[in-house]
């Protein structure tokens, strides 16, 4: 096998866990509704997800908990790569923000925090930050 083969299952191995986090954090309130379905499957589109693999997921999606996130740094490497993630179309809408804080919330996070890493995220992701943003990143 190559290393790219082992490279792109890493890969395919960390979508279906990302997107089966965001199917559990989905379920979280009940069934899923039908705008969380259509959320899913566009989260499903962007990680490359097969059908197959698609329909495991939601079928039981208890049977894919969560990863354990231990530390601070691993939430936010998580977060991040979900907001990589919903930001590949370079917007985020209003179910995508309503799922990513219950992940949030779902790792750990408290509700204020949750908000303040969102709402930071979302300006970063969208460009929309200031100089004084601009300049403590580049000065840190």
């Amino acid at each position: 096998m190559a290393i790219s083969d082992l490279y792109e299952s890493g890969i395919r191995k960390n979508n279906l866990i990302y997107f089966a986090a965001i199917a559990n954090m989905a379920t979280i309130d009940g069934e899923i509704n039908l705008q969380e379905e259509l959320l899913l499957k566009k989260f499903a589109y962007k990680l490359d997800i097969a059908e197959t693999h698609y329909n495991a997921v939601i079928k039981n999606p208890a049977k894919y908990p969560m990863s354990v996130v231990h530390t601070k740094e691993e939430r936010l490497e998580h977060l991040y790569d979900l907001f990589r993630m919903i930001f590949a179309d370079h917007e985020i809408d209003e179910p995508e923000a309503k799922l990513i804080y219950k992940y949030a919330l779902g790792m750990g996070c408290s509700d204020q925090r949750a908000k303040d890493i969102i709402a930071k995220s979302i300006k970063l992701f969208s460009g929309r930050f200031d100089f004084e943003d601009y300049k403590y990143f580049i000065n840190k």
